[in-house]
């Protein structure tokens, strides 16, 4: 994203990318370009991406846990080289989120926390719940949760009760924002499992091959639900100018011939809410809102504003169809200067070590256990460095004060290239300064070893 559309001062606008998916333990589609719509203009700066029911047996549970599972994988080899960095993830079982900004925003993404909540209706203890991720953006607090509800037909009142149980057991160890509802922005979305009520298969059906899908709104069960829970009445959502993304045969855009023939349903969804001054009105169905909360909210409003709500019917791997949410989010940013300043000095290469400085702009809760890390341009998280040195250990850091370490030849690359540098906040859980990037010079050991770029595709690798 350009520094123009998003400047300092004044007003500043940033676009985000939402999916939910129930993914029915499949496994992911090589091709998850068209999901993310990466040539979109103007471009995306932060993707959100909620999934349900990732492939969870004991075998497999584990060795995600040890590694990265294969629809993260395939998200971050995505985005990664598009400039997009995987801020954080929190997985429970089957219920999986992912959270991806573009670089130049790092700094300003702080305090990430994340959790999870069990809702084992059913004697399926941990089956369904929600996980959530919530951070400061450029002091703005907003967080993300990822729902998966009872399923069945009969079982609206428990889909309320549960998502009212998610929003109050959720606890963060923010003293300003504890639970989800006491942030600024909260988008909450997944696969609630509502279902279209008393229409026959046949009505329901007539009606989404003629288009009339607005004959289905008035028995969407959230909406009928929306109008009697005031909590419900909080969160927006778009009108429906979708198929029902439920319930399809696999690898096509047919909906259930099986035996059991579910009847169509909007089950996946994506609302958003902003936290009210007082509670909105229950017939108050604009499509953007406002903060009005006291205090800080008053010099730093908040808008939110849907542009796209829709389905993507390509991917079959599925029963389910992923459903798209984009927003334009305006805001005026709390602060636009990184708590650290980090720099490469001279000029760097494998055969001397290099230095680096860092400085610490503004005064905070900063570690010993704090490190810099070396990425390569196209990292895809900040554990994916190529080597890190820690900060300096005797003592903290003054603010304003230039510090000054030296980096192991070892632990640079021999074939040279575009890196930067990133200051890791192990309080914060997140990078809080990056570099500009810089060359890395090939290393007259990768020369006289034979490494040199067309043999290391080759011979050697």
């Amino acid at each position: 994203m350009s520094t123009g559309r998003f400047r300092g001062g004044g007003r500043d606008k940033c676009r985000l990318h939402i999916v939910t998916w129930n993914v029915a333990t499949a496994e992911p589609p090589e091709d998850v370009t068209a999901l993310l719509q990466l040539d979109v203009q103007p471009p995306t700066d932060i993707y959100v991406i909620g999934l349900q029911e990732v492939n969870a047996t004991p075998v497999r549970f584990i060795s995600d846990l040890l590694a990265e599972d294969s629809w993260s994988h395939v998200f971050m080899d995505t985005l990664a080289p598009r400039g997009f960095v995987k801020v954080t993830s929190v997985r429970m079982q089957g219920l999986l989120l992912l959270v991806f900004s573009k670089q130049i925003h790092l700094p300003y993404i702080r305090n990430i926390q994340t959790t999870y909540t069990r809702t084992g209706i059913f004697g399926y203890w941990g089956n369904k719940g929600g996980v959530s991720v919530r951070f400061s953006f450029y002091g703005h607090m907003v967080c993300f949760l990822n729902c998966h509800l009872a399923a069945h037909m009969n079982y609206a009142l428990q889909r309320v009760d549960e998502f009212e149980y998610i929003l109050e057991a959720q606890d963060f160890d923010i003293s300003d924002t504890p639970q989800v509802r006491d942030h600024k922005v909260v988008f909450c979305f997944g696969d609630l499992n509502f279902r279209i009520a008393d229409h026959g298969l046949h009505f329901l059906r007539s009606s989404i091959n003629s288009g009339r899908l607005n004959l289905l709104w008035d028995k969407d069960q959230l909406i009928m639900m929306k109008k009697k829970e005031p909590f419900l009445q909080e969160f927006e959502e778009g009108p429906l100018n979708f198929k029902p993304t439920y319930k399809f045969d696999r690898n096509s855009d047919t909906y259930d011939t099986s035996g059991k023939k579910r009847k169509p349903a909007w089950t996946d969804r994506i609302l958003w809410r902003i936290k009210p001054k007082i509670l909105p009105s229950e017939d108050d169905d604009e499509k953007a809102s406002t903060s009005t909360d006291d205090g800080q909210d008053d010099e730093y409003p908040i808008l939110v504003s849907q542009d796209k709500y829709t389905s993507d019917m390509s991917y079959g791997v599925s029963d389910h169809k992923p459903v798209i949410g984009t927003f334009s989010v305006e805001l005026r940013k709390c602060f636009d200067t990184p708590l650290v300043h980090v720099s490469p000095l001279g000029v760097w290469s494998a055969d001397q070590d290099a230095l680096l400085t860092y400085t610490v702009q503004e005064d905070f809760m900063s570690s010993t256990w704090d490190w810099i890390g070396l990425y390569k341009v196209g990292f895809k998280s900040a554990s994916d460095y190529e080597s890190f040195v820690w900060v300096r250990e005797n003592e903290l850091p003054e603010t304003n004060e230039v510090i000054q370490i030296s980096v192991d030849k070892d632990g640079i690359p021999l074939l040279g290239g575009q890196y930067v540098l990133g200051y890791y906040s192990t309080n914060m859980q997140s990078i809080i300064g990056i570099s500009a990037s810089f060359q890395i010079l090939e290393s007259k050991r990768a020369v006289m070893e034979g490494l040199v770029p067309d043999r290391v595709n080759g011979l050697n690798k």
